[in-house]
């Protein structure tokens, strides 16, 4: 009996839905990769590569806030006004003379600020997590453009020309600092007590309660977390661009979702897979890559995003 479902283990496997939902992001990443190789010779060059790699950062550390929100069966809308808020803060702070460090420490707490601010709205006043991150989401577009008065701040700073343009060997440092944040969040989702707690909250929140898990407590801090990862994020923006722009990257909500979901997390909660968000990631960053060599219209770049966002839903129903 044994042999014989041994035998029959891989056909029935590749036959089995949640295979696919599961693994969609890595299967979606090798067959757009090698249609961008076969349809432009620029696309496997070291430079391309590189770039590539350098803008799927941002959006991994973007993507792993979304699975804290996530995870926990919530999510968060506010994330694209909250990015270009944490970099206004950054480009404030630092042209007042705080300094890069003191910058860099601003940007993070606004972020987590905000998603902190979200998960007390949530937690405490009991309003739903669309409903109070889509009014985040108007809040802090407006404060962001109140407090940089709709213009854009340059910033001039040694220790971000380094962290944006810098590498260790063939490593740029946006790649460690991205896999330092995906590592933090694999151990704290598979190894600590925390973890164990947030995804028992997404999975079911009255039997969490019921075993006395702080469930409240729990929706606060992955809010918190989401926060000052957006922090992060805001600041490698700002140091591959060289400035702070309030209207900066509003699309990467689409994306962060988009990459979750693909990635093997599922929308109702309870189930995170860090190395699948990095796989998602990378699929989105690479379809718009290919697009661009392609000189695909920026138009139609968008209609790529959602039809993944949809995909994605789709997919997520034969996870289990």
């Amino acid at each position: 009996m044994a042999e014989t479902a041994t035998a029959a283990g891989p056909g029935a496997r590749l036959r089995d839905p949640t295979f696919w939902g599961d693994n969609a992001a890595l299967i979606g990443l090798i067959l757009i990769g090698a249609a961008f190789s076969l349809l432009t010779p620029y696309f496997l060059t070291w430079g391309n590569i590189t770039a590539l790699l350098v803008s799927a950062s941002i959006l991994i550390v973007l993507a792993t806030a979304q699975q804290f929100t996530i995870v926990a069966a919530g999510i968060d809308l506010s994330i694209a006004a909250n990015l270009p808020w944490s970099a206004v803060v950054f480009g404030l702070t630092y042209n007042a003379g705080w300094g890069t460090a003191g910058a860099i420490v601003a940007a993070i707490a606004a972020g987590a600020l905000v998603g902190t601010l979200n998960g007390l709205i949530i937690a405490k006043l009991k309003v739903n997590d669309f409903i109070a991150t889509l009014g985040m989401l108007g809040v802090m577009s407006g404060v962001a453009l109140i407090a940089s008065n709709g213009q854009s701040f340059s910033v001039f700073s040694t220790f971000l020309q380094t962290l944006a343009l810098g590498s260790i060997g063939p490593i740029r440092y946006f790649y460690l600092i991205a896999l330092v944040v995906v590592l933090a969040a694999h151990i704290v989702f598979k190894y600590t007590a925390f973890g164990t707690h947030v995804l028992a909250t997404g999975g079911n929140r009255e039997a969490a309660r019921n075993m006395g898990i702080p469930i409240d407590r729990m929706r606060v801090a992955v809010y918190a977390i989401n926060g000052a990862l957006v922090g992060v994020a805001a600041v490698l923006l700002v140091s591959r661009t060289g400035g702070a722009d309030p209207s900066i990257a509003t699309d990467e909500l689409l994306s962060s979702i988009a990459a979750v979901v693909l990635g093997g997390s599922s929308l109702f909660g309870g189930r995170a897979s860090m190395l699948g968000t990095v796989a998602g990631a990378l699929v989105l960053t690479t379809l718009l890559n290919g697009f661009t060599l392609l000189q695909v219209s920026s138009f139609y770049q968008p209609i790529a995003v959602g039809v993944v966002v949809i995909a994605a839903a789709v997919l997520s129903r034969f996870q289990q």
